[in-house]
C-alpha cells in the first residue's frame, strides 16, 4: 500500500526508521481487529510497549491533553505514577467500557497475584467517535476482539481503515490509523521516536498538505456532505521511544505532537478529544521493590530539541499516512468518506 512518501511528500529532514512505523522502537508491536460489514464500521487496535510482562516490568510514561473532550481510561494514574503497565487499547467511544473490562481480564490471566497478594491494575483505553460511519449504538465490539488484537500484534501492521480506525473520518475524508518514526542523534547514540495516530478530526476547508493550504480546493472537488461537517472529532496520539527519559522529559516531548497536529490544519475544536500518551522503553520499572536503589538513565535537557522536532514531524506524517492509506468507505445511512488518494494528484500539482 502506498504511503504519503510514495507520492513525493516528505515531512521534515530527519532520518526515518527502517519501516517508518511506531514499531521501529524495538519491542513495540501493534495489532488490529477490523469489524467492517454494512453499518458495522469499527474495531480495536492494540499497542504493546514491550514483549515481556508489562505488569511486572512497567514502562515510564506520560499523558498530555491537548483538548479534553474525550473518554479515555487510565491517564490519571499514568500522570501520578509515571508508568504504563498494560497494553494500550484504541476503540470507539461507546466501547471503552467493554475494552477496559477485557484488558483487565487479560492482565488477570497473565498475573495471578493481581488483586490477591498485590494491587489492582490500571487499564489504558482511548477512543474516538466513529458514529458518522458506524452504528455505534449497536455495540459491535466485544471482549474477544481485545484479546484477538493483542494476540495479533506484530512489528508490521496495516494502516488506514483498519482496527479502531475502520469508521473514522478526518478532514471530511476517510481517516483512521497512521504511523511514522524518526531517528534522533544524541551524544549518547542514535535513538528512535515512533508515533501512531487514530485520526478522526478536522474540517476539510482547513486541511494542509505539507504546509500547503489545499482544503478549499478539496471542498470544490469532493462531492460528499461530510466535507461540511463541523469539527467534533478527535485524535489519539501514541508516542513510543527508546530514548532514555524521565517521565517529566517524556511529557515535554509528547506536548510537541500538537505542533504536527496543527500543521495539518487542526485548531483543536471545542468538542474534540485530542489525547496523547507516550512511553519510553529505555527504563523498565519493576512492580516489586528491591533492597537496592533504583537508577534511571536520562538524556541531558540540552539534547531534547531533536526529540521535539522528531515527534512533531512524525505526528504530521502519521496523520497524512492515516488519510492516504485509508480506502473510501460507505457507512451508516450511506455516509461516504473518500480516501485522500483519490485526490492526491490534484493537490500535488497546485
Amino acid at each position: 500500500m502506498k504511503r504519503i512518501r510514495d507520492y513525493g511528500i516528505q515531512i521534515g529532514t530527519l532520518e526515518i526508521g527502517p519501516k517508518n512505523l511506531i514499531t521501529d522502537v524495538q519491542g513495540v508491536t501493534v495489532g488490529h481487529v477490523t469489524l467492517n460489514q454494512g453499518d458495522m464500521k469499527t474495531g480495536v487496535t492494540a499497542i504493546i510497549p514491550h514483549q515481556g510482562n508489562l505488569f511486572k516490568e512497567k514502562v515510564m510514561a506520560a499523558s498530555y491533553v491537548i483538548n479534553g473532550f474525550g473518554k479515555s481510561i487510565g491517564t490519571v494514574q499514568i500522570d501520578e505514577m509515571g508508568t504504563i503497565e498494560t497494553p494500550i487499547i484504541l476503540t470507539n467511544t461507546l466501547s471503552v467500557g467493554v475494552c477496559s473490562h477485557a484488558l483487565i481480564q487479560y492482565m488477570l490471566n497473565q498475573n495471578e497475584e493481581i488483586g490477591r497478594t498485590t494491587g489492582t491494575i490500571n487499564p489504558v483505553v482511548c477512543e474516538c467517535n466513529d458514529m458518522l460511519l458506524n452504528d455505534i449504538r449497536a455495540g459491535y465490539v466485544k471482549e474477544d476482539h481485545v484479546f484477538q488484537a493483542i494476540q495479533r500484534s506484530k512489528v508490521s501492521f496495516e494502516e488506514g481503515a483498519v482496527g479502531a480506525g475502520t469508521g473514522m473520518v478526518c478532514f471530511g475524508l476517510k481517516g483512521g490509523i497512521g504511523s511514522s518514526s524518526r531517528i534522533v542523534e544524541t551524544s549518547y547514540g542514535k535513538y528512535t521516536i515512533g508515533v501512531l495516530v487514530l485520526s478522526n478530526f478536522g474540517q476539510m476547508e482547513h486541511f494542509r498538505l505539507n504546509g500547503i493550504p489545499v482544503g478549499q480546493k478539496l471542498c470544490k472537488i469532493v462531492q460528499s456532505p461530510i466535507r461540511n461537517e463541523e469539527d467534533k472529532g478527535s485524535i489519539i496520539i501514541v508516542v513510543a521511544t527508546d530514548l532514555p527519559l524521565t517521565e517529566r522529559q517524556l511529557k515535554r516531548i509528547i506536548k510537541r505532537t500538537s505542533v504536527g497536529l496543527a500543521r495539518t490544519g487542526s485548531y483543536f475544536g471545542n468538542e474534540s478529544g485530542d489525547i496523547v500518551i507516550g512511553f519510553s522503553t529505555a527504563n523498565k520499572i519493576s512492580h516489586y521493590p528491591t533492597s537496592e536503589l533504583r537508577y534511571v538513565t536520562s538524556i541531558h535537557e540540552a539534547e531534547i530539541n531533536q526529540a521535539f522536532i522528531a515527534v512533531a514531524d512524525a505526528t504530521e506524517e502519521a496523520i497524512l499516512n492515516s488519510l492516504i492509506t485509508s480506502e473510501t468507505t460507505i457507512g451508516r445511512n450511506g455516509h461516504t468518506a473518500y480516501s485522500l488518494k483519490e485526490y492526491i494528484e490534484h493537490l500535488t500539482n497546485i
